[in-house]
């Protein structure tokens, strides 16, 4: 399928970058953060940190030439309101945001950002609510957790007319290349082993 995804300020687009290497590495510490600046993945899913430090972390990711997502849900001392997107649009260098937010989403794309909107399968239910909602989806991308589920990510690019990357219990390159196989653009993973793949 071919996606036409909005550029953010910068110009950079997530699918043209995931054409040359599908993996995100997605870090959780000050650790991952070092073994991602050295890895190959083009992206960084940034899954801490706090208001006083993200910059810095941004920063760095920046500075080696990468890509920086910011996970705002998991960024300590930021609320769960637009005006979160506003602090990481004009604090900091980020690319652009991951969130469960719909509302925070929206917020952040009127601002130039990247975004990709989380989606946690639970049941079919929440498979079913997902298709719902993506007519009125306004994220770049949306990321599938938990990954290693082809047959569902396969049911769910065909619905979707956004880019799907998948995370969450990728342990392997046979999970990367499965879930790539059934149609997702991309994979991110905190295994620092499968950022070097």
């Amino acid at each position: 399928m071919n996606y036409l995804i909005s550029k953010n300020k910068n110009g950079n687009d997530l699918c043209e970058l995931f054409l040359s290497n599908p993996v995100a590495a997605a870090v959780k510490n000050d650790e991952g953060l070092n073994k991602s600046l050295e890895s190959d993945s083009p992206v960084i899913f940034v899954l801490y940190g706090d208001i006083i430090r993200i910059p810095e972390i941004v920063s760095r990711i920046k500075s080696s030439g990468k890509i920086a997502m910011v996970h705002i849900d998991l960024v300590d001392g930021l609320s769960q309101r637009e005006i979160a997107a506003d602090f990481i649009a004009r604090k900091t260098d980020a690319d652009g945001i991951l969130s469960t937010k719909q509302q925070i989403i929206r917020h952040a794309k009127s601002l130039g950002l990247l975004t990709i909107q989380r989606f946690f399968l639970l049941d079919s239910m929440t498979l079913e609510n997902i298709e719902k909602q993506l007519p009125q989806e306004c994220a770049d991308m949306i990321e599938i957790l938990p990954g290693p589920m082809p047959k569902v990510v396969k049911k769910i690019t065909a619905f979707s007319s956004k880019p799907v990357i998948v995370g969450g219990l990728i342990s392997d390159k046979e999970d990367i290349i499965n879930s790539l196989k059934a149609g997702a653009v991309a994979v991110s993973t905190t295994n620092p082993e499968l950022w070097f793949v």
